[in-house]
């Protein structure tokens, strides 16, 4: 049986998140607004994507069509979910994740500033590695994140949640951008 994972955003800036597990042999159930679909892979070994119409504000709904699709408990979380929705989406997949089941959250800000500590205190049976998107100063100028900065810092994550590295926070490009110089 393939390994399964749920990722939320993954139609989204987490497509390629979600595509390279696929290529690595991983069932993604991929909830979302909007039908994205994924390059199809039929290689022998490889894995399969499969979209969940969801919506962020019907939590309950979001994990049990998510529920059908996985057809099993998730090994792998990784979720970038609209701050407004976060905990109530996060609690509602939850029974979905195996036992110790490691979850990447993703973060466009500094958790701190957004939920005053209480990002890793949300799951806490499952060892967490929180991803933190900023910009990259080129020359006198900041830039956004590309997609595949994004891609590459997310993936890293899923490659240390998934050699059970304890709980982390990752930056990638520069957190603060408006107060350095």
């Amino acid at each position: 049986m393939p390994r399964r994972a749920v990722v939320l955003g993954g139609t989204g800036m987490l497509a390629g998140v979600a595509s390279r597990l696929v290529d690595d042999g991983w069932l993604v159930v991929l909830p979302s607004r909007r039908y994205s679909p994924l390059p199809d892979y039929a290689e022998p070994g490889s894995g399969r994507a499969l979209w969940v119409q969801a919506r962020w504000e019907r939590p309950e709904r979001l994990a049990r069509d998510t529920a059908n699709a996985l057809g099993g408990k998730a090994d792998l979380l990784v979720a970038w979910v609209h701050n407004e929705y976060r905990r109530s989406v996060l609690f509602a997949v939850e029974p979905l994740l195996a036992p110790g089941a490691p979850v990447v959250e993703v973060f466009d800000a500094p958790p701190e500033d957004k939920f005053a500590g209480d990002v890793i205190a949300t799951l806490p049976d499952h060892p967490m590695q929180q991803v933190v998107l900023g910009y990259v100063r080129d020359g006198d100028r900041l830039r956004w994140l590309t997609h595949s900065e994004v891609v590459d810092g997310v993936l890293m994550a899923v490659e240390r949640a998934m050699s059970g590295a304890p709980t982390t926070e990752h930056y990638v490009g520069q957190a603060r951008a408006w107060s350095a110089r």
